[in-house]
């Protein structure tokens, strides 16, 4: 019987995309498994281990476990599911190791040094040095890490995430329901997801523009309330902080479109979760988000406000014209948690 071990290290940031990826990779894996000859066991905080058919088959992540990992002579396959790990099993040369890589966003990050890019650069490579077979999740990826990293004769596959299933769609008492139509947006608040280009919008339109996700930047924070006060449209942006899955579905669910402009993604789950929907899609046309959109998205070129706000029109007219609900809805299908977990297994297998 092999023994898998899927590290879900990164779950204990909960509202996050690698939280999400985590958990709907782990449960699809555990479906696709084969019975009689695979065992699989998730790598997880101790406050978060009922979210799989069993308790038991969970190995308890301990931070002591960045200098020393646990034994792990009975298993054959470690999986770890972040590209800046600290928990891999460096010295146990017999247990093979998937390394999933997501996007080098550090690269692009302008506050960063180049002495600093050079470092996270020097430690993922040593990752790479350890692992066995990479997968990275979009074709984007791979580029950036052909390009920046030393992969050698090492198998090196894409494999796309599925959509995140949408739960019952639904709103708390207290949770904020936009009184006009409006804009949705979706991630971590801070400077490279780039929401601050979506305000001029609100000038000319009667829309809201809501964005959840985490406060990740105070300075970006800053900018984007006193941005929206010069434009007029302070009253029309409410940014809500982390939100429920239920709330989250109901603003994918409720909104007029889905805004994603941001300038730095690996692969961009929130938008294959608007797909799902059928919503219409206004995307930058930067780093993966192209690849992911295709031909059922539009695409800001620039962030000039009469250019954003002609393919907003543009987008609108054309997607209640020429039936985009139902292409977007077909492209939705593409991204399948049950194929991509098929295809990790596949490259599990291939270590054996």
């Amino acid at each position: 019987m092999r023994k898998i071990i899927f590290d879900c290290e990164r779950m204990k940031y909960p509202n996050t995309g690698l939280y999400h990826y985590c958990m709907n990779l782990g449960r699809y894996l555990e479906k696709n498994i084969s019975l009689t000859e695979e065992e699989l066991f998730f790598y997880t905080p101790s406050w978060d281990q009922d979210w799989s058919l069993s308790s038991r088959n969970h190995l308890t992540q301990h931070p002591l476990h960045k200098f020393t990992m646990p034994p792990l002579g009975e298993y054959d396959i470690w999986h770890a599911t972040y590209q800046n790990t600290h928990y891999m099993p460096m010295r146990n040369r017999r247990i093979r190791v998937v390394l999933s890589i997501h996007d080098l966003n550090f690269m692009y990050d302008e506050k960063k040094s180049a002495a600093k890019k050079q470092k996270y650069l020097q430690y993922l490579q040593g990752l790479i040095n350890r692992a066995n077979a990479i997968i990275c999740i979009s074709e984007f990826c791979k580029k950036d890490v052909l390009n920046h990293c030393h992969i050698g004769n090492k198998p090196l596959y894409v494999i796309h995430n599925g959509t995140n299933m949408l739960v019952k769609p639904s709103l708390k008492q207290d949770s904020y329901q936009p009184k006009k139509p409006f804009l949705f947006s979706i991630g971590v608040i801070n400077r490279k997801k780039n929401f601050h280009v979506l305000l001029p919008l609100l000038q000319k339109n009667a829309l809201e523009l809501v964005i959840a996700g985490k406060f990740d930047d105070s300075d970006y924070l800053s900018l984007m309330k006193k941005r929206s006060r010069e434009l007029g449209v302070e009253d029309n942006l409410h940014l809500l902080g982390p939100v429920s899955e239920n709330e989250k579905s109901w603003y994918f669910r409720h909104c007029n479109a889905f805004a994603f402009p941001s300038i730095s993604e690996g692969f961009g789950l929130p938008v294959v979760e608007a797909m799902s929907c059928g919503k219409p899609l206004f995307l930058s046309d930067l780093t993966a988000l192209p690849e992911i959109g295709g031909d059922v998205s539009f695409y800001f070129h620039d962030f000039q406000p009469d250019h954003m706000e002609e393919v907003y029109h543009i987008g609108m007219s054309r997607y209640t014209n020429e039936g985009f609900q139902r292409r977007i809805r077909e492209r939705s299908l593409s991204f399948n948690w049950h194929k991509s977990a098929r295809q990790y297994l596949d490259v599990y297998r291939s270590l054996y």
